[in-house]
């Protein structure tokens, strides 16, 4: 080797190095942009692309969550009291998702979660979770609680629908369960109207086609 070869790459060596290094800390910037301060959830993209990748599962169900009143918990206990409301539904919900499914927070008091239905059970699990999440937060004033509704899609019933798609069910399922004070609803059972003036209709327009959602199963 040449001293002309050696004598370049010895100066290279100080320069990849500060590559590597740099590589390493935006990675680390990426992931933590990727998770809510707050919760320490995934964010909508980190979500986003965690979730995609579980839909190719069949046994894979979306499920949103969303917090009853918690403006008004918010405005009567203070942000405080919604911010540890909000870090105890988080809590909850990775606990029962367990690791092979992916939880994350949407935005304001919205959950999300993809899990795979191994043995069939999605429904009883979702009906305990409902149960759990209704539980007074520890630390908080026993006044300081809510129920959580739950809206839930099965892949397997809406074959090529992507994550957007379904996300969408479950969010008419869920805004229904809100609307029938129901809990829990599953996307694609019986036929709903309540849900073409809701919240969703509300952002983006109403839908020509009633979407369909029922109770639990």
């Amino acid at each position: 080797m040449s001293s002309t070869v050696l004598t370049a790459l010895v100066a290279a060596g100080p320069l990849a190095a500060g590559w590597t290094v740099h590589a390493r800390w935006l990675r680390r910037s990426l992931r933590t942009a990727r998770r809510d301060p707050l919760t320490g959830l995934w964010t909508r993209d980190g979500f986003t692309r965690r979730a995609t990748v579980m839909l190719r599962d069949p046994r894979a169900v979306v499920v949103l969550a969303d917090v009853d009143k918690f403006k008004q918990i918010n405005d009567t206990h203070g942000h405080a009291a919604g911010d540890a409301l909000l870090q105890a539904i988080a809590g909850r919900l990775v606990h029962y998702v367990g690791t092979s499914g992916v939880v994350g927070r949407l935005g304001g008091d919205e959950f999300a979660a993809v899990v795979l239905d191994t043995h069939g059970t999605v429904a009883d699990l979702l009906a305990v979770l409902h149960g759990v999440l209704a539980r007074p937060v520890d630390g908080q004033p026993q006044a300081v609680r809510t129920t959580v509704s739950l809206g839930w899609a099965r892949a397997a019933d809406f074959p090529g629908e992507d994550l957007s798609v379904l996300l969408g069910r479950a969010d008419e399922a869920m805004y229904a369960a809100k609307q029938g004070r129901a809990g829990i609803r599953r996307a694609g059972l019986g036929r709903l109207f309540a849900t073409v003036t809701g919240r969703r209709s509300g952002r983006r327009g109403a839908r020509t086609v009633p979407p369909t959602v029922g109770r639990a199963a």
